[in-house]
């Protein structure tokens, strides 16, 4: 007779441990997946009691026991918990315990089924410490109050600060309507309604007003209301933030506020670049691999412009931060103006391209001497271009037209997009503000690149204006910017770094993220380098012990040790020339000038494009070779 199918069907799942106890709790039978799980040959397990899979203390408790009268008593029982492997180590275990009887009704044995959850217990418990940590640093601001209201207005958090600025305890706030905090003045206008109304369709309602306190005293407040809304779109309710403006001790705090806002925008910055790195690093594997199939170079293409585009947001983002503390600092140098307009021009053709936009140039024959910062000014007119894809319908028209006037080159931007009324020309420069006129584009973008632009030209000396004949008739923005006769006899252009990278050095990539090593590990081969990759800082001296690296690229922070440690290391342990970057999310004039005076040749912020590896593979090499 064959073997039975569904005994068959048992011992060959793997993902899941099945296996038979008699009514002692003795081991029966013992399918793949308890082998793979556990890590028990059937050999060394049947016979045994299943209470050898639990920890010690589940033993001195009588867990295991426990649970065998349970599922004898209510015919099944299910639980969650550690348990043991044959080594030693633990695993979260999802057990369901199933009595059995004969036809009699007498209890024979038991089914017991354990799957590994190890991983959803990680992640859950990341999850909750994130949200704890969330908790306790909404709890721990103390100048402002921030609480939850549902969607009809009812208080369904509460902070410290909350407490400290009204006089209201949690207790007594929970459940109410926020209305309550409203002079009756407003209540009898309706402002609480019109300011959920006001934030659900504008994303926020940002004003200043006067808050009550649980004695009915008033302060004058700034108040932001935004909603809140789950992964469908559905609204959950609004988020409150009200700050005290009546104490004039608030004028000393700016300083440091706009310190600490600085330095957020950096973390900022760097939390975001760092998961940037991978995909940038990927997307480059796919457009270099030739066994990439060609039918998909589409999709590759839509991945890497909005990769560039959300590139551009964090740069701009962190940009203004620096703006408002004071610390944009330009590397003036002589430049031909009309360098800077091509490269903007080529780094938002792929977006225009993907919007059908006719883009069209006018350039100068003469050079066009200015003394700036070239990725500044390209920062500035890219926002510019950016600007006119974006609020521009599918097949536009957008012409770039540069001339010298005098003793300035003026560079105007036309679009034949939704243009503007003339009494919001000038708001459109003001930090975060986005238009009202609907469309596909309308409320898209942060509301800072016109902003940072105007500010970036500004400061090299020039204007930047923008003019429209009205809704529906296009806009042109106009940016003037000083010549300069010092950069007259500009430098010849170095010659073009040829797309390879010639000979291959050994190269060690260093950074805890491994979907960052790997991406770039892999970039690097394909550049024709000799590249491993390690996972923290130990392991990276260990690797670089053995592999002797030429080059390498180290991640500043990493959970077993900083950046600045590991170079000292590997440069102590190495008697060969050792040329080492730093590999970061932090992007600041700081950042790099501290890298750079511990030691650090060179300097690259997440995520690292292709040609800029390029140039630093040739440099290091260069540098290796003196």
């Amino acid at each position: 007779m064959g073997a039975d199918p569904f005994r068959l069907l048992v011992e060959s799942v793997q993902d899941y441990a099945i296996f038979l106890l008699d009514v002692r709790g003795r081991v029966v039978t013992w399918n793949a997946g308890a082998q793979r799980i556990k890590g028990y040959e059937a050999h060394e397990i049947i016979g045994r009691s299943f209470e050898t899979f639990y920890p010690e203390d589940a033993i001195r408790s009588q867990w295991p026991q426990q649970e065998l009268r349970a599922a004898g008593e209510k015919g099944r029982f299910e639980d969650e918990g550690w348990r043991l492997r044959k080594d030693g180590s633990r695993f979260w275990a999802s057990v369901i315990i199933t009595a059995l009887r004969d036809d009699s009704g007498k209890l024979v044995g038991f089914a017991k089924v354990t799957r590994d959850l190890t991983e959803r217990w990680r992640y859950e418990e990341e999850l909750r410490r994130r949200e704890e940590q969330v908790r306790l640093l909404v709890d721990a601001v103390k100048d402002y109050a921030i609480f939850l209201v549902d969607a009809e207005g009812r208080v369904q958090t509460w902070n410290a600060a909350a407490t400290s600025l009204t006089g209201y305890e949690t207790a007594d706030v929970l459940g109410r309507d926020f209305s309550e905090f409203y002079p009756p003045s407003e209540i009898a206008a309706g402002a609480p309604a019109l300011d959920r109304a006001r934030a659900l369709e504008e994303g926020r309602s940002e004003r200043e007003r006067w808050y009550l306190r649980k004695d009915r005293s008033m302060f004058w407040s700034s108040t932001v209301l935004t909603p809140v809304l789950d992964g469908a779109g559905a609204l959950r309710g609004y988020a409150q933030v009200v700050r005290d403006l009546t104490d004039p001790r608030r004028l000393h705090e700016l300083e440091d506020s706009s310190r600490r806002t600085s330095e957020f925008l950096a973390m900022l910055a760097h939390e975001l670049r760092n998961p940037l790195a991978p995909i940038r690093n990927a997307v480059s594997l796919l457009g270099a691999h030739p066994a990439f199939p060609q039918e998909l170079g589409a999709a590759r293409a839509v991945i890497d412009r909005q990769l560039a585009q959300l590139t551009r947001l964090v740069d701009d983002l962190l940009d203004i931060g620096r703006v408002a503390t004071g610390k944009v600092r330009l590397d003036r140098r002589p430049l031909d103006y009309r360098d800077v307009v091509r490269s903007s021009v080529d780094a938002v053709l792929p977006l225009a391209r993907a919007r059908s936009h006719r883009l069209s140039l006018s350039l100068p024959d003469a050079p066009i001497p200015l003394l700036g910062d070239a990725a500044r000014l390209a920062q500035s007119l890219q926002n510019l271009l950016n600007n006119a894809i974006r609020y521009t319908d599918d097949g536009g028209d957008i012409r770039i037209e540069v001339r010298v006037d005098g003793k300035h080159s003026v560079t105007c931007v036309h679009d034949n997009g939704r243009g503007m009324p003339a009494h919001e020309l000038e708001r459109v420069f003001e930090l975060f503000t986005q238009l009202d006129g609907g469309g596909a584009s309308a409320g898209q973008g942060l509301g800072i690149g016109l902003s940072l632009a105007r500010t970036l030209v500004e400061q090299h000396g020039g204007t930047l204006t923008a003019a429209s004949d009205g809704p529906g008739c296009g806009s042109v923005f106009t940016m003037q910017l000083p010549m300069h006769e010092t950069a007259a006899s500009l430098q010849p252009a170095a010659p073009a770094l040829s797309s390879g990278v010639a000979g291959a050095a050994r190269v060690l990539v260093i950074d805890d993220n491994r979907d960052s090593t790997d991406t770039m590990v892999q970039v690097l081969q394909l550049l024709g380098q000799d590249a491993r990759g390690a996972y923290g800082a130990d392991d990276g001296v260990r690797v670089a012990a053995s592999f002797r690296p030429q080059i390498v690229l180290l991640d500043l922070n990493m959970p077993d040790g900083d950046g600045f440690s590991v170079m000292r290391r590997l440069r102590q342990q190495s008697t060969e020339p050792m040329y080492v970057a730093a590999m970061t999310g932090y992007g600041q004039a700081s950042d790099r000038r501290r890298t750079l005076e511990a030691g650090f040749q060179a300097h690259l912020t997440k995520p690292v494009d292709v040609e800029r590896l390029r140039k630093l593979l040739v440099s290091a090499t260069a540098a290796n070779a003196l």
